[in-house]
């Protein structure tokens, strides 16, 4: 799995780091996401998936490699 942020999309809620915080994160400025992994290991999947279909946004896109 890839994964894309639209950083510029961003609505800075944070569910993306509440599901997945192995690969998100966020800017401690504005709150906006921040990628911490483009490519998470398979364990981390499921919470990836979750994190994009909870996203205010729409701002996470998951790509299968």
């Amino acid at each position: 799995m890839r994964v894309e942020l639209d950083e510029p999309k961003c609505v800075a809620s944070g569910q993306c780091v509440l599901a997945a915080p192995e690969v998100f994160d966020q800017r401690e400025d504005d709150g906006v996401a921040i990628l911490l992994d483009e490519m998470p290991p398979a364990e981390l999947h499921d919470g990836v998936r979750e994190a994009a279909a909870i996203c205010p946004a729409a701002a996470i896109r998951l790509m299968m490699t």
